[in-house]
């Protein structure tokens, strides 16, 4: 009897033994869930708003700056990945002062990252484009451009714009370039007369452009952050 119930101790204690790492790997797992990741595409382009004013006057190369989307972005099959309200964090990489006969400053922008409301920080690559209101660029219900309009183009702000504002211009095509927005005509209005100094670039906090995404970004579902006790 006393072997009998000793086999059975034994028999119990290996199966225990062989379980256990199935057990273990299940409460990791359960613990742990796959985390799916979805794609925003090249071309995708984000509507967003400069929290900060900008000038070609007394910018320099390396400054950061930061910008707040306005719309959310969700995935090609309806997933919020990029809630309204993230930040977008921008750098310029080329900045010249307005000058004589005419030539406006310029703001050359870049965009590195942006960070979620729930503390999530991803890399991006971005560069300025259209932002899809008031543009030939058609906006989405899911607060993105087409990017058919924008794509391969060098946009920069250029000092001119109605009332003094920066407008994007186009510099793809010559040394001017194609003007976008208000404003073209006061700055073909300056370059006609030679020794009158054109106007800086000046980008008031609060205007709208758009970042477009060089490169395709991988996140996954948003989900806010736990409330803190």
């Amino acid at each position: 009897m006393k072997r009998f119930g000793f086999i059975s101790v034994v028999l119990l204690s290996s199966a225990i033994l062989l379980f256990l790492p199935t057990f273990a790997a299940a409460q990791a797992k359960k613990a742990n869930p796959k985390i799916t990741y979805y794609s925003i595409k090249p071309g995708t382009v984000v509507r967003a708003r400069l929290d900060q004013h900008l000038s070609s006057k007394n910018s320099y190369v390396g400054q950061t700056f930061k910008n707040t989307t306005v719309d959310p972005i969700y995935s090609s099959g309806g997933v919020l990945l990029i809630p309204q309200g993230s930040t977008i964090h921008g750098r310029i990489s080329a900045v010249k002062g307005a000058r004589k006969n005419g030539e406006p400053g310029t703001i050359d922008v870049t965009f590195t990252s942006i960070t979620l409301p729930n503390g999530r920080k991803v890399p991006i690559t971005g560069s300025l484009g259209e932002s899809g209101k008031g543009d030939k660029n058609e906006v989405d219900n899911e607060g993105t451009v087409s990017a058919n309009k924008t794509k391969n183009r060098n946009l920069k702000f250029i000092g001119g714009g109605a009332a003094g504002g920066a407008v994007i211009g186009g510099i793809a095509g010559g040394p001017a370039g194609a003007l976008i927005g208000a404003g073209v005509g006061a700055v073909a209005g300056l370059i006609g007369k030679n020794q009158l100094k054109g106007k800086e670039a000046e980008v008031e906090s609060g205007t709208e452009f758009g970042v477009y995404i060089n490169r395709a970004i991988t996140l996954p579902r948003y989900k806010e952050a736990p409330a803190t006790p």
